[in-house]
């Protein structure tokens, strides 16, 4: 059989579908790419962080 130029083969993901081999595929020719997760939000280290806390605190206080 030929290929039936579908062009999923051509989108550079990771993974597709063939339609001829009626199979999925790994695209060896991509490149993966590492997606780190960072965790934003207030940390202990970071400046203003004591008086962040207090502030919410208080506020929670208020609210009860």
């Amino acid at each position: 059989m030929e290929c039936l130029n579908c062009g999923n083969c051509k989108s550079g993901d990771m993974a597709y579908f063939c339609l001829m081999k009626n199979e999925l595929l790994l695209n060896t020719e991509a490149q993966s790419l590492v997606v780190e997760k960072t965790r934003s939000g207030w940390k202990k280290g970071d400046p203003g962080y004591e008086v962040h806390r207090r502030k919410s605190r208080k506020d929670v206080e208020l609210n009860s």
